[in-house]
Order: structure tokens, then sequence, then C-alpha cells
């Protein structure tokens, strides 16, 4: 079917010069109005809650990689640390400073995906309705300091700039598309699927043609460039990632975290279900979406490869805003053909679904019940993050305790030996207060740091096994264990609660540090 027709000329809108027939739906000044308070509602919200529990586990650990930029580190690109050093920069060790970039990154992604829905040719209706189903993750995509925010925001940019090049067929975007990968691969190896999913869709459409433009290249070696220091830092360490990556992606499969990948696409997307399969309808089947079938190809690919690589359910997430933006687009057009009554009951039922799951993730996702309210109780049933953000402070209180009772002598040559970055990362955030030293630990990048010198005579350990500490020390005795102060089981309270002290290292600290590296 000829793009000019005009049944499908919202979503596929001319070149410059050579504009499209049929009815268009001009953004105005308003619209974007609407679309930015929006995505600084969605920020807002996060500065008002992120400070109500303490750090997460995973964000003590990217706390202090900020505290020791490199090109690379051993659980993920440069990126999330680089942003957490900025936060330290300007905000200190304050909670909800620490976690502010990661809520900007997720109100942007809103803000795009309202956008791409303007460029797809939505009125402000489509463009609300887009945004708005894009909340939902924004409030627990931003709601820690972790690299799931700026990997979205990279996979959303990527296909706004593609969006954009379709639209305009000015290939200059292709060097947007290419920082936007590029960044997004210094972020989450990730983006590599997504990647995948471009170069197919570029060759099983008409996209063809781009490959015969030097932009297309250029936004290639861009995205190159911009990764290269990681890749540089991977090869010097003998691509150390690698071993993370096998290493946790068995794990999650014996855990079993990846068997329920393709229900949890519904759980993710929840009621906004019918909006991004209609989305994907559009773009991948109908005459309507033939301009952007590209982005029909940029999610199936993805999911299927996810599939078969047997990933974690929401490693497929930030795919949904372009469907979004589609689906609001497509239905907008829909709405067009029935009669006034129905076009009421219709966007009725939407805007109830989307305000149904936003308020479903406030209540889940956000650290604002008091801690075992009722509220609380049905968060953390279905949250299991909300309570590894609890405890923190005061286990590095109890290990200052510890530290206490012991001899003028052993106090002098004492070392804490955490089996875990949670550990780790706090005694290194909280312990400064009670002159503690730092921890040591050999997991991930906080092997690299080593032991100290001259390395500690005397250890307190947490975190580690009584066997394992038997096996290597000459004497080991139990001597606190993790305080409990709020009654919640986590991590920490269930799996390690002992703490030990332990002296005599059976052998020297090179040879035992050189077999003690792991990965979590």
């Amino acid at each position: 079917m000829p793009e000019s027709n005009p049944q499908i000329a919202v979503l596929a809108s001319s070149a410059p010069g050579n504009p499209a027939s049929g009815p268009q739906l001009p953004a105005s000044s308003s619209n974007a109005t609407a679309l930015v308070c929006l995505a600084l509602a969605t920020v807002v919200v996060h500065l008002l809650t992120g400070g109500r529990y303490g750090f997460h586990r995973d964000e003590l650990a990217t706390l202090d990689d900020a505290r020791h930029l490199a090109w690379g580190y051993v659980a993920y690109p440069p990126i999330t640390p680089f942003f957490g050093r900025v936060s330290l920069m300007l905000f200190g060790t304050s909670l909800v400073g620490f976690r502010f970039f990661a809520a900007l990154a997720q109100g942007v992604a809103v803000l795009l995906t309202g956008l791409m829905a303007r460029e797809l040719g939505g009125g402000r209706g489509a463009q609300l309705v887009a945004a708005t189903a894009a909340v939902p993750f924004a409030l627990a995509g931003g709601a820690l300091m972790q690299y799931v925010s700026f990997d979205y925001l990279c996979w959303v940019l990527t296909a706004y700039g593609l969006v954009r090049l379709l639209k305009t067929d000015d290939p200059r975007w292709w060097l947007a598309i290419g920082s936007a990968i590029g960044l997004g691969m210094m972020t989450k190896y990730t983006m590599g699927f997504f990647v995948i999913g471009i170069v197919v869709g570029v060759v099983a459409t008409n996209a063809r043609r781009y490959f015969a433009s030097k932009w297309l290249w250029a936004g290639v070696g861009l995205s190159i460039v911009i990764f290269l220091p990681n890749l540089v830092w991977q090869a010097q360490h003998h691509f150390i990632s690698l071993d993370f990556l096998r290493h946790i992606h068995e794990r999650d499969i014996r855990w079993g975290r990846t068997k329920d990948f393709v229900p949890d696409q519904l759980k993710m997307t929840l009621l906004a279900f019918p909006l991004w399969t209609a989305g994907l309808y559009c773009c991948l089947l109908s005459a309507a979406g033939r301009r952007f079938r590209m982005l029909g190809w940029m999610y199936v690919v993805p999911l299927a490869l996810f599939v078969l690589a047997k990933g974690r359910g929401y490693y497929l997430a930030a795919a949904y805003p372009m469907l979004y933006a589609a689906g609001a687009v497509w239905g907008e057009q829909r709405l067009r053909a029935l009669g006034r009554t129905w076009v009421a009951v219709v966007r009725g039922l939407a805007w109830t679904a989307l305000a149904a799951d936003i308020i479903l993730i406030t209540a889940i996702a956000l650290p604002s019940a008091p801690v075992n309210s009722a509220r609380w109780e049905f968060a953390a049933k279905n949250n299991g993050d909300l309570v590894e953000e609890l405890g923190w402070p005061e286990l590095t209180e109890k290990v200052a305790q510890i530290r206490d009772s012991l001899s003028a002598q052993d106090r002098a040559r004492v070392g804490i030996l955490a089996g875990n970055y949670g550990e780790a990362g706090a005694i290194n955030l909280y312990g400064p207060r009670y002159r503690l030293p730092s921890a040591i630990s050999g997991i991930n990048s906080f092997w690299a740091r080593g032991y100290g010198d001259p390395p500690p005579e005397t250890l307190i350990v947490l975190g580690i096994s009584r066997g394992f500490l038997d096996r290597n020390f000459s004497a080991c005795e139990l001597a606190g264990h993790t305080p409990n102060p709020y009654g919640i089981e986590n991590e920490e309270t269930r799996d390690h609660p002992d703490i030990y002290v332990c002296r005599g290292l059976r052998q020297s600290w090179p040879e035992f540090w050189k077999d003690f590296q792991y990965y979590g």
C-alpha cells in the first residue's frame, strides 16, 4: 500500500520537503510542557520517598566503585559508577542525592516516550498515554541507583533516534543512534541484543538503503570509539566480565530466575499490555506502520534472543516505550472511527488501567511505607529489594563493638573480611565514623583492591561460612550476630548471621588472596 494513503498518514510521515498527506496533529508547546511535567513528577516522587530506608546492598557496591573510578569493573561497565561519583561530589553520601541521576534518567525516558509518540504523528492524547504507560517502570527503575536505570535510558534514546531517522529520512541521525548505542554498551552489555535487533531491522526492511550511507558507518564508528575504553580495559583484565557474566547466568538458571521470562513481560507491563501489543502489531504487520517496520524487529529479535539465552525478565523492559508510543498513535487513529460514546468509554478504560498500574507500582517499588506496617508487608512480599535496604548502619556498629572488645594488640593489626559486596560497602561507608579500617573482600572488583599493606593479623569476619574459616585459619571464635533491629529477614540475617574473629592464616596472604577471588 503506498505511504500516501490517508489511512496511514500519521504513522508514515514523509521526508522534509515532501509532506505526508492525510490529517496531521502538530505538537504544540503545551503538549511538550505536559510531558515535561509528567516526567518531572516521577523525579519529584523519588526525591520525596528515596530517603525513607537506606542504601540497598547493590547501591553500596556501586558507591564503593564510584570512589575508585576506572574504565571498567567486574560487574558492569563504567557509566553507573561514574554517575555515582558525580552524585558523591554534588551531594555527599546523601541517599536521595545518590539516587538522583537514576531517577532523572527514568524521567527523561518518560519524556522521550511521549516525544516518540509525537514523532509518529500522535496528538496530545496519544503522547500523554504513551508517556504515562512508561511511568510505572520509571518509578521502579529509578528507585535505586543501579545500571538498569541508565541502560533503560540508552535503549530509549536509541529508539528515539531511529524514529527520527525513519520519519525524516535524514541519515545524520545515525550519529545520535551510534552515540546512544556506545553509551549503552558503557552501561550494560545487553545493549548488544538491541543492536542485533537494529541490524536485522535494517536488513529486513527498506532501511537497507542506509548501508550505502556514510552516516550509518560514521555512527557505527562513533559507537565503537565511545565503547573502546571499556573494551581496552576488558582486554587488560583478561575479559574478566565474561567470567562474571557466565557465573551470574549459571546462578540465575540454577535459582530459577530465568524460567519465567515470557510471563515476566506481562508482569512488567501489567495493564499496558494491550497498548504495546497494539504498537507491535502496528509496526510489524499493519500497512500504517510500514515506514516504522524496524521498530517491530527491534522488539521481536531481542525477545527471541533473550528467550534462547535465558535472560532475566527485566532485560527487555527498555524495548516497550517505543511500542507504547506506536500503540498510542495507532489507538488514537482507531478511535476516530468510533462514535462519541465509545470514544469516552475506551479512553476512560485506558486511563483507569494506566492509573491502576501507577498506583500498584508506587505501593510496591517505592520505599514509602513505615517498616512492619501492613503496607510494608505487602510491598516487601512483592519486592524483595526493600528488605535489603535495612540494617547496614547497625551491622557496621556491631562490627565496631566487636573491634572495641579486642585487646590493644589485636586492634593494632585488625582487618575486616567481608563475604559480600553489601557488607564490604557498608563497612566502607559507615565505618569511618567508628574509625574502622576499610573492608577487604574477594568479591567482584573488591578483590583487585587487595588486602592492605601490612596485611591484617586479626580478622573480624562476616558473611563467610564457619567451615571455610576453619580450613583457612588456625583459630576462629564466634564474636556476635548480625543485628536485626526491625525483626526483618533478609540475606544478612537469614543466610549468614554469624560474625567471627579469626587469627592465624594458614598460608601466606598472597597465596590465600590468589585463590580468594569470586563473583556475586
